[in-house]
């Protein structure tokens, strides 16, 4: 499997290392106790397409959102963290 690094273009996969799953979101300082456990221990196996955080470790440092098939592992898209998250702050500003 090769991932296409936005900042390094196409590298093989032992240049990154998987760091989990893109979708999901801590819960606040306020949040009741079973928030936490879900969120620490409670993860889906989805089939189909995902969205994953890969750490490109041996390349440029980027953090990096992937939307890859669960089942072919076929990838849909690579785009840096950061600019994954800016857009999403600027969607719910509008």
């Amino acid at each position: 499997m090769r991932l296409n690094c936005p900042c390094c273009g196409p590298r093989g996969i032992e240049e990154f290392t998987y760091r989990g799953d893109a979708t999901v979101h801590r819960p606040g300082t306020d949040a009741p106790a079973h928030a936490w456990v879900d969120y620490v221990y409670l993860r889906d196996n989805p089939d189909g397409w995902h969205r994953e955080l890969w750490y490109h470790g041996a390349g440029c440092h980027a953090w990096l959102v992937v939307t890859r098939n669960m089942r072919t592992h076929e990838i849909a898209d690579v785009a840096r963290a950061v600019d994954v998250a800016r857009q999403a702050r600027e969607n719910a500003r509008s």
